[in-house]
C-alpha cells in the first residue's frame, strides 16, 4: 500500500526511519489498541459498517494515532489530507476546506488528519464545525492532551473521543520482532537488556523502533547488556524538555520503578530528573500519587512519608531538601505494594454509575423533622456502639441493590490485618442476617 507513504510525502525509495518503513499496512497490524480496533471496538464497528465519522484520537506519543488515521482513509476510500496544528494557521485550514469541497463535487470524500489539534485556538477549532457538520470532511484529530480541557465543547460534540493506550510489553515485543524480521537477525542485546529496552520505550512504539535502529546501526560485537544499552542510547538521547515527551517518559520510569519495588532503579530515575532541573515539587506530587495508588493501606505510613518529603523540601529547598525526596523514594519502593484502594475506587465508581441515584435505605436517613419521622426516616436504625460486639450488621446499601464488595485487601503489609477485620465483620453480618 505505497499510497500511505505517498500520502505522507515519502516515496518508497526515499530514506525513511525504521518506524515509518514498518508502519502497519492494515488496521489488523496495529498493536496495543484492540479495545478500539477489534470487531466490537468503536473503530472496528465503524469500518465494518462503512460509516465514517469524525473522531479525536487521544493518547501518548507513539501509540498509532497517525497510522490509524491513514489506514482509515484507505478503508473508506477517502483522500488523506494531513495538517499539523503546530505549523498551520487559518489560511492553511481554508485551503484544506476549499480543496475538500472541490473533491466533494467530484464524488471524492476527504479525511482531514490534524496532528496536535489541541494547539489550535478557539477560533480555529470553531472553523471545523460547518465542514464537519455538512460532511465536507471527516475529521480525525490527534492529541496528547486531555480533550476535555483543550478542545471546544462544540467540536467535541461532533467528534467521538477515542483513547489510545500506551503499548504494553507484549505489544512492544511484537514491534521488536518486526524490527528483527526487517534486519534479518535478532537484536544484539541480552535478555535483561531487551527488558530494559522495552522499559525505556515506555509504551512508545516509535521510540522502540528508534532504539532498535540505533542498536542495528552500531552492530555490537557481542550482545549489549543493560548498562551498555543505556550508555549507547544516552549518547544520542534528545534534550530533556519538561513540557514534552522525555519529561513523561522519565517520570513514568520513576513511578514504575517504585511500583516494581526497585529502590535502586527508582533512585536512578529520580537523579536523572533532578540533574536536568525537574521541579522537585512535581516529583513530590508523583510520589504522593504512587503512595496512594500503588501502596495504599498495605503501608498507611507511605502517604505520610511522601507528604513529609514535600513539606521538608518546602522548608529546606535545594539541595538539602532533595534528600527528603530520596528518602521518600526509598521508603515507597521498599514498602509492601497494594493497589486495592485504587481498584476499590474504580469498582465503586462503576457501581455508582450503573445504579444511578438510588436512595439510601430509610433506616440510615436522618429525621430532623416530624414529617420525615412520619415517612419512616431513621426507623429501625441500630446504633452500632450500643449493639452486641459494637456491630449491628445492618444493610447500608440502597434498597433493591445487592450487597457488593469493592475493597479487596491484598495479603501484604498492614492490609493483612485489615483483611482479618473484614472477615470478622463479614461473619458477624452473616450471623446477624444483615446485608441481605
Amino acid at each position: 500500500m505505497s499510497d500511505l507513504f505517498e500520502a505522507g510525502g515519502l516515496q518508497n525509495d526515499a530514506p525513511r526511519p525504521l518506524a515509518d518503513r514498518l508502519r502497519p499496512q492494515t488496521l489488523a497490524e496495529v498493536v496495543g489498541q484492540d479495545h478500539l480496533l477489534s470487531p466490537s471496538g468503536p473503530i472496528g464497528r465503524m469500518v465494518a459498517e462503512n460509516r465514517p465519522h469524525s473522531i479525536i484520537l487521544w493518547g501518548p506519543p507513539g501509540t498509532g494515532k497517525t497510522t490509524i488515521a491513514r489506514l482509515l482513509s484507505h478503508a473508506f476510500g477517502l483522500h488523506f489530507e494531513q495538517l499539523s496544528a503546530v505549523f498551520s494557521g487559518v489560511a492553511d485550514l481554508k485551503k484544506a476546506f476549499d480543496a475538500a469541497r472541490q473533491r466533494r463535487r467530484t464524488g471524492q470524500g476527504t479525511l482531514l488528519f490534524v496532528d496536535e489539534i489541541h494547539r489550535f485556538n478557539r477560533g480555529q477549532q470553531d472553523s471545523f464545525l460547518p465542514v464537519v457538520e455538512d460532511g465536507t470532511i471527516i475529521l480525525v484529530g490527534a492529541t496528547t492532551e486531555n480533550p476535555s480541557f483543550e478542545l471546544n465543547g462544540a467540536l467535541l460534540s461532533r467528534a467521538q473521543v477515542l483513547v489510545l493506550r500506551r503499548l504494553d510489553d507484549a505489544a512492544l515485543e511484537i514491534l521488536l520482532g518486526r524490527a528483527e524480521t526487517f534486519y534479518g537477525a535478532p537484536l544484539s542485546v541480552t535478555a535483561n537488556a531487551r527488558e530494559t529496552l522495552r522499559a525505556m520505550a515506555d509504551g512508545d512504539g516509535r521510540y522502540i523502533f528508534n532504539l532498535a535502529e540505533e542498536i542495528a546501526a552500531v552492530k555490537p560485537e557481542r550482545p549489549l547488556d543493560s548498562a551498555e544499552l543505556v550508555a549507547l542510547v544516552q549518547k544520542r538521547a534528545p534534550l530533556y524538555d519538561k513540557s514534552r515527551e522525555e519529561h513523561y517518559n522519565l517520570i513514568s520510569a520513576l513511578h514504575k520503578s517504585i511500583r516494581g519495588s526497585d529502590p535502586d532503579a527508582a533512585l536512578y530515575w529520580l537523579a536523572r530528573m533532578l540533574a536536568v532541573g525537574e521541579q522537585p515539587l512535581y516529583l513530590a506530587r508523583r510520589l504522593v500519587r504512587a503512595a496512594v495508588e500503588d501502596i495504599g493501606l498495605a503501608d498507611p505510613q507511605a502517604v505520610v512519608q511522601a507528604l513529609a518529603a514535600k513539606d521538608v523540601y518546602d522548608f529546606l529547598g535545594s539541595p538539602e531538601g532533595e534528600l527528603a525526596l530520596v528518602q521518600a523514594v526509598i521508603y515507597l519502593a521498599s514498602a509492601p505494594k497494594s493497589n486495592a484502594v485504587y481498584t476499590a475506587h474504580g469498582a465503586a465508581t462503576r457501581a455508582a454509575a450503573e445504579h444511578g441515584s438510588l436512595m439510601p435505605p430509610a433506616h440510615i436517613l436522618n429525621a430532623p423533622t416530624k414529617l420525615m419521622k412520619t415517612l419512616g426516616y431513621g426507623k429501625g436504625y441500630e446504633y452500632d456502639h450500643a449493639a452486641e460486639d459494637r456491630f449491628s450488621g445492618q444493610n447500608y446499601f440502597p434498597d433493591g441493590m445487592a450487597r457488593d464488595s469493592y475493597y479487596k485487601p491484598k495479603d501484604t503489609g498492614f492490609e493483612r490485618e485489615i483483611s482479618k477485620r473484614l472477615e470478622y465483620w463479614a461473619k458477624l453480618r452473616e450471623k446477624k442476617g444483615g446485608g441481605e
